[in-house]
């Protein structure tokens, strides 16, 4: 038996059990809207004010300066809180895409595409793009966190 065919004996249970906890550990997708319940204007906007909320910038950069040169655009980085029966009021991303990552609890979104709400728990990674128009409520008995990146042009654009 070679040195080579020895060590691979040796270490590749372990390197096979790392392997499955890395796939394990990966974030799961978002809820989604199932296909037989997506419509275009299926739920009309709401004047919901912001409730139980805390956005904080964690950081950002301005576009314009990087490589890329995206001028007026600003890639930024938040944390938001949501306590129980926190509302994250109505907005849209036709001009704002964003990545949401549910850190913490569990929240509903009710999209302007979907007839039914869609639920999002800890670990699920939501994008939004262009036609996604929305709000989210906390449900939950427990604060949920969320992280988000977004790019945004507006800098006194204060959408969450």
């Amino acid at each position: 038996m070679t040195t080579n065919t020895k060590l691979l004996r040796a270490i590749g249970p372990a390197l096979a059990l790392a392997g499955a906890v890395t796939l394990i550990a990966q974030p799961a997708s978002a809820g989604e809207c199932p296909a037989d319940k997506m419509k275009p204007n299926a739920r009309q906007m709401v004047d919901y004010k912001p409730v139980g909320v805390t956005d904080v910038t964690l950081g950002s950069i301005n576009l314009e300066k990087q490589p890329a040169n995206i001028k007026d655009r600003e890639l930024r980085f938040r944390k938001l809180t949501i306590e129980p029966g926190g509302i994250v009021p109505w907005h849209s991303h036709d001009d704002r895409p964003a990545l949401i990552y549910v850190q913490q609890g569990e929240i509903v979104e009710y999209a302007s595409n979907c007839i039914d709400p869609i639920v999002h728990k800890a670990g699920d990674l939501r994008p939004e793009v262009f036609g996604t128009s929305h709000w989210w409520k906390n449900l939950g008995k427990e604060a949920v966190i969320l992280y988000v990146g977004d790019v945004r042009k507006d800098p006194h654009d204060h959408n969450m």
